[in-house]
């Protein structure tokens, strides 16, 4: 364990490779607009705006999540929603900054 890890700050693209070892399922949080001009294959388009309502389906998928939007700020907020309701989330930036660590 290097010295960033045990202080607890791993480098955003370590965390995303662990979600993405356990299968993590990408949620992009951007309209369904911005999602249909462009995103990452896979992702599920789950709206900021809605992603409140939609918490037990995604509780349901049983797996830990990576949240996107286009610049980090609206994956942000989508990652304190879904953390205060007890999923393993992290926030993943960008989509396209996201897609590139994939």
């Amino acid at each position: 364990m290097g010295l960033l890890e045990i202080l607890g700050l791993s480098s955003k693209s370590e965390n995303i490779s662990e979600y993405v070892a356990k299968e993590a399922v990408i949620i992009d949080v951007r309209t369904t607009g911005e999602f249909a001009a462009g995103h990452i294959k896979g992702a599920k388009n789950i709206p900021l705006d809605t992603i409140a309502t939609k918490v037990s389906e995604i509780k349901k998928l049983n797996k830990p999540v990576i949240v996107c939007c286009r610049s980090g700020m609206r994956s942000g907020q989508a990652a304190t929603i879904l953390k205060q309701n007890g999923i393993d989330v992290i926030n993943g930036g960008g989509w396209e900054s996201l897609q590139n660590k994939l």
